[in-house]
């Protein structure tokens, strides 16, 4: 059996999807694909949710925000969007999902670490779906 690829979207590319990717590579190990896009990435990371991860060890100071594709939600078996709206593309057979969570974008570390562990119970509960 093939690894499944999970894709996270969210606009900017630069918070909520880097947390989520962060996450899914420090739960799942190399047994998932991880990748992450925005429809309008920006052209750096939210340094609130960089360390709001190394708080809990995790480092997603290499992640660079990348420009969504049809190609990459092509290629995924799972799309996780967050606050994308209607510019992800749909395919049939792909499992979806939308996670509404509140932008990290200008918040103060006591918000983004909430979204942070908010997201660390989805990216579980996510591992369990796809690995049954």
């Amino acid at each position: 059996m093939t690894k499944p690829v999970v894709l996270f979207v969210c606009i900017h590319n630069a918070g909520r999807s880097q947390m989520a990717a962060g996450w899914l590579r420090h739960l799942a190990g190399d047994t998932i694909d991880v990748r992450s896009a925005g429809s309008e990435p920006r052209a750096h990371l939210n340094q609130v949710a960089v360390e709001a991860m190394h708080e809990v060890g995790i480092d997603i100071t290499t992640a660079v925000p990348q420009l969504l594709n049809t190609e990459t939600v092509r290629e995924s078996d799972a799309v996780i969007t967050m606050g994308c709206g209607d510019t992800c593309p749909i395919f049939p057979g792909k499992h979806y999902e939308d996670w509404e969570l509140t932008d990290p974008a200008d918040q103060p570390i006591e918000v983004v670490r909430e979204i942070r562990d908010e997201i660390q119970v989805r990216v579980q509960t996510l591992i369990s779906k796809l690995t049954q």
